[in-house]
């Protein structure tokens, strides 16, 4: 008996996972539209100011760990839920500093 309600609970358990990783997938495809604009946004502030924004390149590297976490989460190799369930990622990497134009 106590393996029949161990396995129902590990189906719901497993329902509950797949729910969670359907809603980061829609968070994934934000996420990404939030990359590409800030990617946009940089290449037209270098082209008219000729210096790269780091405030914009900070929060682009914050957005690539947090889209790095998502996909952990999402094949299943991180138990935690990403943000919003839990603080932002500090970025894996910092800045390589300005490119080389």
């Amino acid at each position: 008996m106590t393996d029949v309600k161990g396995f129902f609970l590990s189906r719901k358990d497993i329902a509950i996972r797949f729910l969670y990783t359907l809603l980061f997938m829609a968070i994934l495809e934000i996420v990404k539209l939030l990359v590409q604009l800030t990617v946009l946004f940089q290449f037209v502030y270098v082209f008219f100011t000729l210096n790269q924004s780091q405030p914009a390149a900070r929060f682009a590297n914050r957005l690539a760990a947090y889209l790095y976490r998502i996909a952990r989460y999402m094949s299943l190799n991180e138990q935690q839920r990403p943000f919003p369930f839990r603080d932002l990622p500090d970025p894996v990497e910092p800045p390589e500093g300005t490119p080389p134009f």
